[in-house]
């Protein structure tokens, strides 16, 4: 039988096994060689040393002593990385001078991770304050619950309206399912100006392209890290993803009629059916529409009823057969 390999990990989290036999080093003042061999950690970390009159033994480094020394290593790595950083910034700078491009952002970084409810929303209040031209944004189902997300739009009502009285213009791009979210409409009642909203089936996570110049996009499913985005192509990819969306959603307002049902089966049954034949469970079929796994059970159901399937696997066949994807195509 073949010895368990030995885990790798830094000084900073020892082994188990190495900090067992390292602690019984030090109350006995020794253990034998062969001991450490399936934890070479010890020996690599300089925890344990032979014995000068038995080689045979193995001594414990006292922990003091041992901190000090790996304290000292690590001091000296963040000493020649913080060296390395001055030397890049040297090197750098003339040449960003002769550039130009980036005159006066030099301490705004491309990329920023803003922890917490409060930053975020100052941070994108503070960009918002600038714009002149347009805000896009991306708001999926659930970025519009819960009580977080009523103070969320308690603070973006003031700051959507001044840029609406600035002449600027506003595009919100919905999931399908926020039509019937009271909330919605309400809140855009309440802004004067040109704003507009569509909606689809399925959008990205959460959005905000302001001005085309910084986009704001979530780190963390509950939106409490959001990357500030400053680097301009991806700035510019962020909005052509927008741009290619919104040419494919349905207007919200005026409300629109809904899609009536083809042989049966409704456009938000053709939605799942889509998904269904990729192979996705209901779980992730509810969230990537925006709504609960019971509905989109229901939703499944009465697609197979529809269409006479007597199983998951022959629901996936009779899709296929039945035409209903191209049709939405």
């Amino acid at each position: 039988m073949s010895p368990t390999r030995h885990p790798g990990h830094g000084a900073e989290d020892l082994c188990p096994a190495g900090a067992e036999l390292y602690e019984r080093a030090l109350r006995s003042g020794w253990v034998r060689a062969g001991e450490a061999e399936r934890v070479p950690c010890l020996i690599d970390f300089g925890l344990l040393h032979p014995a000068v009159e038995d080689l045979g033994r193995l001594e414990p480094v006292a922990p003091v002593a041992a901190l000090q020394r790996l304290l000292r290593a690590s001091g000296e790595r963040i000493a020649e990385e913080r060296r390395r950083e001055e030397r890049l910034a040297q090197t750098f700078e003339p040449l960003m001078r002769i550039d130009g491009r980036y005159a006066g952002q030099q301490d705004t970084p491309a990329l920023r991770v803003l922890s917490g409810t409060r930053r975020i929303n100052r941070a994108i209040t503070e960009a918002m304050a600038e714009a002149s031209e347009e805000v896009l944004c991306v708001q999926p189902h659930s970025g519009l619950l819960g009580r977080r997300a009523e103070a969320a739009r308690g603070v973006a009502l003031d700051r959507d309206q001044a840029l609406l009285d600035r002449g600027g213009r506003i595009r919100t791009l919905y999931q399908h399912t926020l039509r019937h979210i009271p909330s919605v409409p309400a809140y855009h009642e309440q802004l004067t100006g040109d704003v507009t909203a569509r909606s689809l089936d399925e959008v990205t996570d959460r959005l905000i392209v302001i001005d085309r110049a910084v986009a704001f996009v979530p780190v963390t499913a509950d939106g409490t890290l959001a990357l500030e985005v400053r680097q301009p192509s991806l700035v510019a990819y962020l909005a052509t993803t927008f741009e290619r969306l919104w040419h494919l959603a349905t207007p919200m307002y005026p409300r629109t009629v809904h899609q009536p049902s083809t042989g049966g089966v409704t456009a938000r049954q053709r939605a799942i059916a889509a998904l269904l034949v990729e192979g996705h469970t209901d779980a992730v079929i509810a969230d990537r529409l925006g709504m609960n796994v019971r509905t989109a059970r229901e939703h499944v159901a009465k697609l197979a009823a529809t269409l006479g399937s007597a199983s998951r696997a022959q629901l996936g066949y009779l899709i296929g057969r039945s035409g209903i994807l191209g049709q939405e195509r």
